[in-house]
């Protein structure tokens, strides 16, 4: 159990290393589960182990790795792709946070092609912190970011991708090639990186 401990520590959840599998530890092996696609039985099996240490989801989201808060902002960093909150904090489970704790590595490299491509500033708003809309293909799996409205960016996606519809609650949608979604919710750019 110390190892499981040791390895669920990597990704945030600040457990005593003691080796006895009580309440904290049981809720940090379901929520880790929870967020990697995977049964949140909270039972450390083969799947969940190989989560823990390869970092890869173990749901039907593909074989894509999975970010630490600290890794993508080193990634965005890079890009010039800044981020805030209104909470000013990365914490994963407070809704007034910016977390990238469990990003998928394709949705943060599509961030990073985003900003490259368009030349725009890009402020990221929203990453897999708790509060956004459930799915599969949502914030909490990694599969969304939300990105501050600019017009430089409103104009570069609206420009570049096609109209695709509106989703069912009014927001216009823009679909890359590639299959990413942009979804104009007034406010910010809500976008979905499928690939």
């Amino acid at each position: 159990m110390k190892a499981a401990q040791t390895q669920l520590n990597r990704y945030g959840a600040g457990l005593a290393v003691d080796g006895a599998f009580g309440d904290g530890t049981d809720s940090k092996v379901r929520s880790f589960q929870s967020s990697h696609g995977l049964d949140a039985d909270g039972i450390v099996g083969p799947d969940t182990w190989r989560a823990l240490v390869t970092g890869s989801s173990g749901g039907s989201g593909g074989n894509s790795g999975l970010l630490t808060h600290s890794q993508a902002t080193v990634k965005f960093s890079a890009a010039g792709i800044s981020w805030s909150s209104s909470g000013g904090c990365s914490d994963r489970n407070s809704t007034a946070c910016t977390s990238f704790d469990g990003l998928r590595v394709a949705s943060a490299d599509g961030a990073v092609t985003l900003r490259g491509a368009s030349g725009c500033q890009m402020t990221i708003t929203g990453g897999t912190e708790t509060g956004h809309a459930s799915g599969t293909y949502s914030h909490w799996n990694g599969y969304k970011l939300d990105f501050a409205m600019t017009s430089c960016l409103t104009n570069y996606v609206t420009g570049t991708f096609p109209y695709s519809g509106k989703r069912g609650d009014g927001a216009s949608l823009y679909t890359a090639p590639s299959g990413n979604v942009y979804a104009n919710e007034g406010s910010h750019w809500d976008v979905t990186f499928l690939n």
